[in-house]
């Protein structure tokens, strides 16, 4: 009975396993996760510029912004509402008589009776035009700039003549009877005259004086029997800011032909 209880307890102390076995056992786990936290460490103490943010994806994304970025550079600038110049309304004359005209800006309804048309810019006024005017200088219609009131158009014109004169002479004629003319010429540093025919072949005559009073520009014309003048005017300081739309009004004018009329101002 002693042997083999004494069998058993031996048999029992060999199953059991020796503490230093399990040390053995356990010491490369053991060096496994104390290798994992020295690398983690190691990882911390790195210089954060030296470790890339975002992983293999920056690169790409890096791509991606730079070529955004050209692609506005390289793109024109939007132009402006106002860098575009302003907008422009058609005005219809109608050269209507000192008797049948009532002193309202015309007839009410001016496309259907006009007899000539120009470019108004958007914002300036209109100079309601007396009898007395419309029969001493034949003075038609005028617009002003409400911001620089001596810039204006204006057009006058006279029954009875049924085709130009001489070039030279007509620039004195025309000054007979506006004063503020005579003073522009008289003190002229250069006055230009040229000859144009529209599309249909009808002459004008277009002058372009330069003085310290005002620079002008002036279109003659014969139609209908009349004689018919488009005056451009502003002063000489004002000229250089608004010399681009100042021409565009001389160039707008004409005289009404067979052409349909596309709307009212």
């Amino acid at each position: 009975m002693a042997t083999v209880l004494s069998s058993c307890a031996c048999s029992s102390v060999a199953r059991a396993p020796s503490v230093d076995n399990v040390s053995r056992r356990s010491h490369p786990a053991a060096l496994t996760i104390r290798a994992s936290a020295r690398s983690s460490l190691e990882q911390d103490s790195e210089p954060r510029a030296a470790r890339p943010v975002g992983g293999a994806r920056l690169p790409a994304h890096l791509a991606a912004l730079t070529a955004a970025a050209l692609l506005l550079a390289s793109s024109p600038c939007p132009v402006l509402a106002e860098d575009a110049g302003p907008a422009f309304k058609q005005y219809f004359g109608t050269a209507a008589s000192a008797s049948s005209y009532g002193g309202y800006g015309g007839n009410a309804n001016k496309r259907d009776t006009a007899e000539y048309v120009y470019d108004v810019p958007d914002g300036w006024k209109e100079r309601l035009i007396s009898k007395v005017e419309k029969g001493t200088n034949g003075t038609d219609s005028e617009f002003f700039n409400p911001r620089r009131k001596s810039e204006k158009v204006y057009v006058t014109f006279l029954s009875g003549f049924r085709r130009l004169a001489a070039r030279d002479s007509v620039l004195g004629n025309l000054a007979l009877s506006d004063v503020n003319l005579q003073d522009i010429i008289a003190s002229a540093e250069s006055i230009e005259s040229f000859d144009r025919k529209d599309p249909s072949g009808q002459l004008y005559y277009d002058f372009e004086i330069d003085s310290p009073v005002a620079h002008s520009l002036i279109s003659v014309t014969c139609a209908k029997n009349k004689l018919y003048a488009h005056f451009v005017n502003a002063p000489s300081n004002d000229w250089s800011k608004d010399a681009p739309m100042l021409r565009h009004i001389h160039q707008s004018f004409t005289t009404v032909g067979d052409t349909p009329l596309e709307a009212a101002f």
